[in-house]
């Protein structure tokens, strides 16, 4: 089974990453192979979500629920896609009053060929993987994971 986990230091808190990694619907926004992305369910506790991927004309989705303990983790379970498991997690430690280190930690397998094909460029383990976000009122953030 597939682990893949990456780290990356940003100057921005670990509130406010926490914040960006759970704000799901706007990942169509800066994820090239993101078609769309519906919040199904989100309280203090649960985000659950689905993401529509398109790449290159392979199109899936896949469904996560994802168990906060804000603003330190974040535990990612697969309910429906293409895979035959997917489990993880983000965690955000604080580094000072303005930095902190993201990390994400994921394991999986695929359903079939033509899903390890479609995710191979999207997946976190690929060259390199970019999470982004420019929100009114708040700062920019990014995140590139190189493997």
């Amino acid at each position: 089974m597939p682990t893949v986990t990456k780290s990356v230091l940003v100057p921005h808190t670990a509130e406010r990453m926490f914040e960006l990694v759970d704000h799901v619907e706007s990942y169509p926004d800066f994820l090239p192979w993101c078609a769309g992305a519906k919040v199904i369910e989100r309280n203090a506790q649960v985000t659950r979500a689905r993401l529509d991927i398109d790449y290159h004309g392979l199109k899936t989705h896949f469904t996560t629920r994802n168990r906060k303990e804000p603003p330190r983790r974040m535990e990612i379970e697969l309910e429906e896609g293409p895979f035959d498991r997917l489990d993880g997690r983000w965690t955000f430690t604080p580094l000072g009053d303005e930095g902190s280190r993201v990390e994400l930690s994921l394991e999986y397998t695929l359903a079939s060929r033509a899903a390890a094909i479609a995710s191979a460029s999207v997946a976190p383990g690929s060259s390199s993987s970019s999470i982004t976000s420019c929100r009114p009122g708040n700062a920019i953030a990014t995140l590139t994971f190189i493997a």
